[in-house]
């Protein structure tokens, strides 16, 4: 299949409020053990949620998947703060993965960004209640969000404060 046949999900996605749509090869993805660490050290919410490490795959059994797909759409966002692009990228990348099933993409698969906000607390000792609309974050999953965002020449920098605007991101695995 050529590219051109996504072109009307790269127009959903920006019809959505995406800065960027760019259909990417897989192997573009980066993935690294390095990843999960950061969730595992440094995030607040590690475990409690059931899109959160130690919940999701690691960075090996993810590679795997990746590599078993040959095309992605990864959609970019610019979070001004006080806005909730994150919610509307993980809306967007649930929607975008639903759309593309219907369609014919029946292997189609979203990760989106940050932790899961659907419920106000996760019982990670139960199944997810909302299981049509949760997704692992990419970096959850052991992906390598700045790698790969610069590889596809996206911008993206390390924020610095609380209070800075960032770019945040999802991707849908097709085919």
């Amino acid at each position: 299949m050529q590219n051109g046949d996504l072109d009307k999900y790269v127009d959903m996605a920006k019809g959505r409020g995406a800065d960027h749509a760019l259909i990417v090869n897989t192997s573009s993805i980066s993935t690294a053990p390095w990843v999960r660490m950061k969730c595992r050290f440094g995030c607040p919410g590690y475990g409690l949620r059931l899109s959160c490490p130690p919940h999701t795959p690691e960075y090996d059994r993810t590679r795997s998947m990746l590599d078993s797909y040959d095309r992605a759409i990864l959609l970019h966002y610019h979070w001004v703060k006080g806005t909730n692009s994150v919610a509307v990228l993980n809306d967007a990348v649930v929607d975008m993965e639903t759309t593309l099933f219907l369609d014919g993409f029946y292997r189609a698969f979203g990760m989106g960004c940050g932790f899961c906000t659907l419920c106000r607390k996760c019982d990670t000792t139960k199944g997810c209640v909302h299981p049509e609309r949760m997704r692992p974050s990419m970096e959850s999953c052991g992906i390598d969000v700045y790698r790969t965002a610069r590889t596809n020449g996206l911008p993206i920098e390390v924020v610095r404060t609380h209070a800075q605007d960032r770019d945040v991101y999802g991707i849908v695995l097709i085919d």
